[in-house]
C-alpha cells in the first residue's frame, strides 16, 4: 500500500493516521485481536513495532517515550488479558501527563454482552487512567475515535484510550474528515494583569518568601532563579524536578517529600509567603495552614487541589515569572535564606559521610554506589529509576551536570518501571546513554524486558542494587516500630543469570571493585548489567533533622553512620 493511497482497511487508516500523527513506535505484544494492525505496520513501515514481553511493560516504554520527547507515543495490548496488563504501566502515564495512545483491542463486537472468551469492557476497564476512552463498534467511528484520541492526549498530557473489537479493525475503511493530526493550539494560558499585581503584592509584602517548584517550572529556571535571587527566597522543589532545577537555582535548599530534606521543609515551614509553582506535589500535608500561598499552574484543576490558597494563577509558568519580576522589590535582609542554605550544607554534609567509608565485602554502600555512577556517566544521561530506596539514593547523589534527565513512577509510586522505561527511554533516544537505576524487586518482577533489551540489541545499562530485600518496605516497618516481615527476597546472581541471555554482566560485592567494574559496564557497547551486592540496612533520615543528627554507630537503620566504627 502507498502511504498516499486511501486505506483499504480499518487496520491500514489506523496505521496512516497514527503515522501521519508522528507516532515512531508502538510497544506491544501482538495476538489474534491484532493480528490486521500488525499486518498494516509491517506494510506500512514507518511505525516501528517492539515487541515486550509485558503489556505493563509496553505502557511503561511508551510513557517514557513522551515524557523524554513530549510528542504521543502508542502501545497496544490483545483482547482480554493483553490489554488488561496495560493498566499499572497507563496509570502511571496518566498521572506523569504523558501523552500515550493505548489501543485496547477486543473481541468481536456481535458477542458483546455474551460472556465471550477473553471479554472485557475496555471503558469501565481504564475508567479511572485516561483524558479519553471510548470504544469504536462501527468502522466509521473509527477515524473520529482515533482523532479525538490523539488530540486528547497531546493537548492535554494524558493517556487516550480507543477500543477496538476485532471484527472491526479488519473491515473496510469508511473514509472520513477527521484529521490525522492533532488540531490544537499551543498557545500558553496567560496572567491576567489583576492576578500578578495581587502576587507581586503578597511578596513584596513579606519578610520571608519561599518558591516551592516542580516540573512545570523547569523550561522557566532562570526566571525561578532571578526571582529566588531578587527575593532571597530558598528553593525547594519535588523529587520529580529536582534533577532540572537544583543545579540552576543558586538558593537551592533541597526537596520535599517523604523522601525529602527537613532543610526544604523547614524553609517551606517557616516562610510568611510561599509560591508554589507548576507541581503537583501529591502531599497536602507538607503546606503549613498559617501562611500566605500563591499557587500558579498550567491546569486550572490542580489550583488549590493540595492546600488552601490566597492567590490562584492558571498560567504558564515562564509568561507568570515574565510578567512578575518587573514588579517585586528588592529584599536585602537574608537571614531567613542563609539559615535554609546552612541546613541544606548540613544535610550534604552528612550525605559525604557514606560515601568516604563505602562498606564491606557483601555489604557495599548504595550512597557510594550512586555517588560514583554520578561522577562516571554521561553529562547528559537518561537515568529511569525504580521506586523505592532508589529514589532516595537518586535523589541524594545524581546531580543535573549539562543536561540529565531522569524519570521514574514518581506520582503513582509503581515497582518495576526502571528497566521499561529505560526501553522506551533508549528507542526515542538512541544518541544519549540511557541508564536504569534497578531494584531487586523491580528487575525480578518484569524480569522478561532482559530479553526484550537483547532481542533489539538496545546498548541499555541496567545498575542492579541486589541488598536481598524489600528494602523500603522493610525501612517503613522498622520506622513504625514493627517488626520486618515477608520482606526478604532470594536473588539469583543477576549478573550470571543476565550473561547467560546475552549481556556484558558484572556483579560485585567489594567496594573496592566498583569504579572498575562500573568504568567497564557503562563503556560497553551493548547491552550491559551491573548487579551489586549492597547494604540491606542502609536507609536515610534525611526527612528528619532529629533523626539524622542522632543516627548512631550500630543502628541498623543508620544512613550516616561509619562502617566498623
Amino acid at each position: 500500500m502507498e502511504n498516499n493511497q486511501p486505506s483499504k482497511k480499518v487496520s491500514d487508516q489506523i496505521v496512516n493516521m497514527m503515522a501521519d500523527a508522528g507516532i515512531k513506535h508502538l510497544y506491544a505484544i501482538t495476538g489474534d485481536s491484532l493480528n490486521y494492525l500488525t499486518d498494516a505496520l509491517a506494510k506500512d513501515g514507518r511505525i516501528k513495532f517492539i515487541h515486550m514481553r509485558h503489556e505493563e511493560s509496553a505502557a511503561f516504554a511508551a510513557s517514557a517515550e513522551a515524557q523524554l520527547t513530549g510528542k504521543i507515543a502508542a502501545c497496544a495490548g490483545s483482547s482480554g488479558p493483553g490489554h488488561v496488563h496495560l493498566i499499572n504501566g497507563l496509570y502511571d502515564a496518566q498521572r506523569s501527563n504523558a501523552p500515550v495512545l493505548a489501543i485496547a483491542s477486543t473481541c468481536a463486537s456481535s458477542m458483546f454482552g455474551t460472556d465471550y472468551f477473553q471479554e472485557t469492557n475496555p471503558i469501565l476497564l481504564f475508567s479511572n487512567c485516561n483524558v479519553y476512552n471510548q470504544m469504536a463498534t462501527t468502522p466509521t467511528q473509527v477515524p473520529h475515535i482515533l482523532q479525538a484520541a490523539m488530540q486528547e492526549a497531546s493537548a492535554r498530557g494524558g493517556v487516550g484510550i480507543i477500543g477496538l473489537p476485532s471484527d472491526v479493525i479488519g473491515e473496510p475503511a469508511v473514509e472520513s474528515y477527521a484529521a490525522n493530526t492533532a488540531l490544537y493550539t499551543q498557545r500558553l494560558p496567560e496572567p491576567s494583569e489583576n492576578e500578578i499585581n495581587a502576587a507581586a503584592d503578597l511578596i513584596n509584602s513579606a519578610n520571608k518568601v519561599a518558591i516551592f517548584a516542580g516540573a512545570g517550572a523547569a523550561k522557566s529556571v532562570d526566571l525561578v532563579n532571578k526571582l529566588s535571587k531578587l527575593t532571597n527566597a530558598p528553593v525547594a522543589t519535588t523529587y520529580k524536578s529536582q534533577l532540572q532545577l537544583m543545579g540552576h537555582c543558586e538558593n537551592y535548599v533541597g526537596h520535599m517529600g517523604y523522601l525529602g530534606m527537613w532543610s526544604a521543609e523547614n524553609a517551606i515551614a517557616e516562610a510568611d509567603v510561599i509560591l508554589l509553582i507548576g507541581m503537583n506535589f501529591p502531599y497536602p500535608g507538607f503546606f503549613p495552614t498559617n501562611k500566605k500561598i500563591i499557587q500558579v499552574d498550567i491546569r486550572a484543576e490542580r489550583l488549590g487541589r493540595k492546600s488552601k490558597v490566597d492567590v490562584a494563577v492558571r498560567s504558564d509558568a515562564g509568561l507568570f515569572l515574565k510578567e512578575l519580576l518587573p514588579k517585586i522589590n528588592s529584599k536585602q535582609e537574608d537571614t531567613f535564606l542563609q539559615q535554609a542554605l546552612s541546613d541544606y550544607a548540613k544535610i550534604k554534609g552528612k550525605f559525604d559521610e557514606p560515601v568516604k567509608n563505602p562498606g564491606c565485602k557483601g555489604a557495599v554502600r548504595p550512597e557510594y554506589m550512586l555517588s560514583l555512577l554520578d561522577e562516571l556517566a554521561d553529562d547528559d544521561a537518561i537515568f529511569t529509576v525504580d521506586t523505592g530506596m532508589n529514589n532516595v539514593w537518586t535523589s541524594h547523589y545524581l546531580t543535573p551536570k549539562k543536561g540529565r534527565s531522569m524519570i521514574g513512577s514518581f506520582t503513582h509510586g509503581s515497582m518495576a518501571n526502571a528497566m521499561p522505561m529505560a526501553i522506551g527511554a533508549k528507542v526515542a533516544c538512541p544518541e544519549r546513554q540511557v541508564i536504569a537505576v534497578c531494584g531487586d524487586g523491580g528487575l525480578s518482577m518484569l524480569m522478561g524486558e532482559l530479553l526484550t533489551i537483547i532481542q533489539y540489541q538496545l546498548p541499555v545499562k541496567l545498575l542492579v542494587a541486589d541488598n536481598r530485600t524489600l528494602a523500603f518496605v522493610k525501612w517503613e516497618m522498622e520506622m513504625a516500630g514493627i517488626t520486618p516481615h515477608e520482606t526478604n527476597l532470594t536473588n539469583p546472581d543477576f549478573g550470571k543469570m543476565a550473561e547467560v541471555i546475552g549481556f556484558k554482566a558484572f556483579t560485585v560485592d567489594e567496594p573496592s571493585q566498583l569504579r572498575y567494574a562500573m568504568n567497564q559496564w557503562l563503556n560497553t557497547s551493548g547491552p550491559a548489567l551491573l548487579s551489586v551486592v549492597t547494604d540491606p540496612d542502609a536507609a536515610s533520615f534525611s526527612f528528619s533533622e532529629k533523626l539524622m543528627e542522632s543516627a548512631t554507630p550500630g543502628n541498623p537503620i543508620s544512613n550516616f553512620a561509619p562502617l566498623g566504627s
